[in-house]
């Protein structure tokens, strides 16, 4: 069931692969059977009388009122996503970050607190770190991947655990299951970023989450058309901590978005497998090459975490990989990457991912460009580290365009 639509039990869902799902969940067609889901471009819904009218915005009667909260192809995208994760509910949000937030709206107060692996995406740093610490909620950031330093920086305030799994950029991979048990046992819940993974690789509520947190501006979508995202859970969560904050902060996904990340999911299986393949390919490529000192991929045997990745993962590593140019200074560092970076000419140069478009970029300037040099440090992304997220060209063109710049330093 999504956020704000009738539940659509009479659909035969149950059962169904999470591909048949991808293609065919949706809400009911219209008077007009379209096959393609319908784009409903308005901001707000005509209603019958002043009666349920009233019955509508109280939360009587269930009904389409304001895009900012209720819209059916909104609620489409949401239902189709809950089904894809296992959830109960989902609630889209105009970016990815803003699922974040309403995430951390809904569910903190202030003397809460909060534990973060130190990997994640460099806003949701700030956001934890900064902008909420402002309104009184701290956050203890820990090691990806040591349980034991979870446990250790458990409060009696502790009320959220946040784990992105793998880890942008150095995709590090955490145990779900255990960070599970150990949210339950303190009475925290769990939410875990699936942007890298996506439901068809990894579905972190039938591993133990309470929340699954997209950026539906990366696979989801997959073709770097729109910003959006979305946060999955149960049915109680989502209606009682997540809507009241949506209807009144807004952090409203459009329509013609959802539109764009619905049919975006209905080719992800098969995008996902694709260019996971493609990165492993890469991958393996890169772990030889004389001028790289230390690839970052799950799918590789040398990864720290790849039998737990291969686990967690449905056996595949993703799209996204890292990999540490060999330098001596930071200054050299720096230099070595950008020029790796500059010297190629069919990869896009740009801080997204989830393309399929290959994008190359570096980590410590752009997407984490907003940290601390020592913050950086202890999340161990320096400044000979390259970020690539593999798309679907020809893999011997990526190779040598990549090559442009390696051999070049």
């Amino acid at each position: 069931m999504s956020s704000n639509s009738e539940s659509n039990s009479k659909k035969p869902y149950a059962g169904l692969h999470i591909d048949t799902l991808a293609v065919r969940a949706a809400v009911d067609k219209s008077q007009y059977g379209e096959n393609s889901e319908a784009l409903y471009l308005t901001s707000s819904f005509t209603q019958p009388d002043s009666q349920t009218a009233a019955r509508r915005f109280s939360g009587e009667e269930d009904g389409y009122i304001y895009s900012r909260f209720t819209n059916p192809t909104v609620a489409s995208m949401e239902q189709r996503l809950a089904l894809l994760e296992g959830a109960q509910a989902c609630i889209g949000t105009s970016s990815g970050m803003s699922a974040v937030l309403l995430l951390c709206m809904g569910l903190l107060k202030s003397g809460d607190h909060v534990i973060c692996s130190r990997s994640v995406f460099g806003s949701t740093i700030k956001l934890l770190g900064s902008e909420f610490a402002k309104f009184g909620v701290e956050t203890t950031f820990v090691s990806q991947t040591d349980i034991t330093e979870w446990e250790a920086a458990i409060k009696p305030t502790t009320k959220l655990f946040f784990a992105e799994t793998p880890t942008n950029p150095l995709t590090e991979v955490c145990d779900i299951k255990a960070l599970s048990h150990l949210a339950k046992g303190c009475g925290a819940v769990l939410a875990v970023d699936n942007c890298f993974c996506t439901p068809a690789l990894q579905r972190p509520i039938l591993l133990g989450a309470d929340v699954v947190v997209h950026s539906g501006t990366k696979y989801l979508d997959g073709q770097g058309r729109v910003v959006a995202g979305a946060l999955c859970a149960s049915e109680q969560m989502v209606r009682e901590k997540f809507i009241p904050v949506m209807r009144s902060a807004g952090m409203s996904l459009s329509p013609f978005n959802a539109w764009v990340v619905l049919k975006g999911m209905e080719t992800l299986s098969i995008r996902m497998q694709a260019q996971s393949a493609q990165a492993l390919s890469f991958a393996t490529w890169l772990e030889t090459h004389p001028k790289i000192s230390r690839v970052y991929y799950p799918g590789l045997e040398s990864h720290p975490q790849h039998d737990l990745a291969m686990a967690q993962q449905s056996g595949l590593g993703g799209a996204v990989l890292s990999f540490d140019v060999k330098a001596s200074t930071p200054e050299e560092a720096r230099r070595k990457a950008f020029t790796v970076i500059d010297k190629t000419q069919l990869m896009s140069v740009t801080a997204n991912l989830g393309d399929v478009k290959t994008i190359i970029t570096h980590p410590p300037s752009t997407s984490h460009g907003r940290l601390t040099e020592e913050q950086r440090h202890k999340a161990g992304i320096e400044q000979n580290l390259i970020r690539i997220a593999v798309g679907l060209e020809y893999l011997e063109d990526l190779k040598r365009d990549l090559s442009l710049g390696l051999d070049a330093i």
